[in-house]
């Protein structure tokens, strides 16, 4: 048997429901020294990409080998599978719809599983509740220290996505998208000094809803209260913020919306 590890839930099933409590006492009541950490249940309802941006964010900051339970699931109960990752050095138990995306993209090895053996689910097993009748008990096993590969066969064709990047509409000019805006009111877009490396450089235009930003600030507090600009935020993505305010509303934009990046003039 080895060590306990950690076992971490991501998911969209609130705080105001009885979900995640029910995940938590199947896995204490299959391995009671399990060690249970919220990284946040509150990913936007059914949004498979704002899920996989939190796990993304997150899993590498956790000791190798720690078990990431990642349930948004839009299509629970249908014939999507349920699997379990080796990415890395960490585990990941989800179903497969792409909400790991963003970390196959981070990880050079992959083993994927599709989960089969149902002696391990807590049964019977709920059509629409597979975060307790199937992650759960699977995360609670594997932290007791059973063997991924008893829980079924390696798969090939799992379900992935690739992230929407800024793509170059001239010479000097680039078009992005908001991904997400976050609990402050952060515009959080897909653009990167990895992408665009003139950014941190150049004299830039960054039009988005209603405003145009030219301001590159090294942090929140470096900008006038009220004032939006952009800032290189902590996930590596250019945010368009505003000191104690909510850039969203200021602007006039929100996740989807368009991104314009002109350099110069």
């Amino acid at each position: 048997m080895g060590a306990q590890r950690i076992i971490t839930l991501t998911t969209d099933f609130g705080l105001t429901e009885h979900y995640v409590g029910a995940m938590k006492g199947v896995i204490y009541s299959i391995d009671p020294a399990a060690q249970i950490v919220d990284i946040t249940n509150a990913v936007q309802s059914f949004d498979i990409l704002d899920g996989a941006m939190a796990i993304s964010q997150t899993y590498g900051y956790f000791p190798p080998n720690a078990i990431h339970m990642v349930v948004v699931d839009p299509g629970v109960g249908s014939a999507r599978r349920p699997i379990l990752a080796l990415l890395g050095q960490h585990l990941f138990l989800a179903p497969d719809n792409g909400v790991l995306s963003l970390v196959y993209e981070r990880e050079e090895r992959a083993s994927v599983r599709h989960i089969t053996a149902d002696h391990y689910f807590h049964q019977p097993v709920s059509n629409t509740f597979h975060g307790r009748d199937i992650f759960a008990p699977v995360a609670a096993y594997l932290s007791k220290g059973v063997e991924p590969a008893k829980f079924g066969e390696e798969i090939n064709d799992y379900v992935r996505f690739v992230a929407p990047k800024p793509k170059a509409v001239a010479p000097n000019a680039w078009k992005g998208v908001v991904l997400k805006t976050d609990k402050f009111g952060n515009l959080i877009t897909n653009i990167s000094p990895k992408d665009i490396p003139q950014l941190t450089s150049a004299s830039f235009k960054i039009t988005v809803g209603k405003t145009e930003v030219t301001k590159l600030c090294s942090s929140y507090a470096e900008g006038a209260q009220g004032e939006i600009f952009a800032i290189l935020g902590s996930s590596g993505f250019v945010e368009i913020s505003s000191n104690r305010g909510a850039a969203s509303r200021l602007a006039g934009a929100d996740k989807g919306s368009e991104v314009t990046v002109v350099f110069g003039g």
